[in-house]
């Protein structure tokens, strides 16, 4: 469920602030974006002809809850791409990772960036931010995404956590220099993708569409390889999400996914449709042994997808 390009760094954090909403941490994180920003540029990786892609990284104060109520406040990491020769102000779009299956895979995800698709969306003229949530890598903290019992999950304190912390990551990016504030899309793999959709149910304003890749929770390829845990109240969840969305959706699966099946991921699809939300589902044919990981290991097949959905809603072609 995660990217191959982790990175393993870690790097010392400022102290909490105060949670998403509150305006003095906007202020504050705002500021430390500008000075880091101009000049911290952390890698450039050589794109066609002129162009350079920049890769920065900064922490930005969240407040979360469980799904016992607890309440947790802390920094967590965020990667952030860009190009200059990129139009600006740019969209921003939020690139959401996925969840392993164990404390130990989550712990070793390291710093998540997903480097290969980001610098896909960056040619697209994105902004792309990609946050390490609360309980993996760099960023730590407890698990706030345990939803419980295999057959009696209860998902939706996670997938609001994982919201959360997409759209703290949204809002702090939005407030650097060159980033559009009216122009967004929240994009996830896996968990991830769920998260997107769950993001999307917020109707946060500027955020113009959501694209789920392979979105779902429960599955675990090693002992329910195709057969997730409570797949109906995942149903359930997302026909929540679609009783809210109204903007444009992409679902993206393929049908040998060895976490959620062929099935599942088409049923949970008609549950959104069904209760009123807009979307589009296209489930690719088997890719390699798990087409769960179609994202990472197959971009020649999800791109040109993507990239139709995206110039459909207006924003510019590839950049060669």
């Amino acid at each position: 469920m995660y990217p191959r390009d982790r990175h393993p760094s870690r790097t010392s954090r400022p102290p909490v602030g105060r949670g998403p909403g509150g305006r003095a941490w906007v202020r504050t994180i705002a500021s430390a974006l500008r000075r880091a920003w101009l000049a911290l540029p952390l890698a450039a990786a050589l794109l066609p002809a002129h162009a350079t892609l920049r890769e920065t990284q900064f922490d930005v104060p969240v407040s979360v809850q469980d799904m016992q109520g607890r309440r947790v406040a802390q920094t967590i990491r965020v990667t952030v791409f860009d190009d200059d020769a990129n139009p600006h102000p740019a969209p921003v779009l939020v690139l959401n990772h996925g969840r392993a299956v164990d404390a130990a895979g989550r712990a070793a995800l390291g710093r998540a960036r997903y480097h290969e698709a980001s610098r896909f969306f960056v040619r697209h003229g994105f902004i792309v931010a990609v946050p390490t949530r609360v309980g993996y890598g760099v960023t730590g903290g407890p698990d706030v995404e345990d939803s419980g019992a295999c057959q009696r999950r209860d998902y939706a304190a996670g997938y609001g956590a994982a919201a959360d912390q997409a759209l703290a990551a949204l809002a702090a990016v939005r407030a650097m220099p060159g980033a559009d504030p009216a122009r967004a899309v929240i994009v996830g793999q896996s968990y991830g993708g769920a998260t997107a959709i769950a993001a999307a149910a917020r109707a946060t304003p500027g955020v113009v569409a959501a694209i789920n890749f392979a979105g779902g929770g429960g599955g675990d390829p090693r002992t329910r390889a195709g057969n997730p845990c409570s797949p109906q109240q995942m149903g359930e969840l997302f026909a929540s999400y679609g009783r809210a969305v109204r903007m444009p959706t992409l679902w993206l699966y393929a049908e040998n996914d060895q976490y959620f099946g062929p099935e599942w991921p088409r049923q949970w699809f008609s549950a959104f449709r069904a209760a009123g939300g807009s979307g589009e589902f296209v489930q690719f044919p088997p890719q390699g042994e798990d087409g769960h990981s179609t994202f990472t290991r197959a971009p020649q097949v999800w791109q040109p997808v993507v990239s139709g959905f995206l110039q459909r809603l207006g924003f510019p072609a590839l950049r060669d």
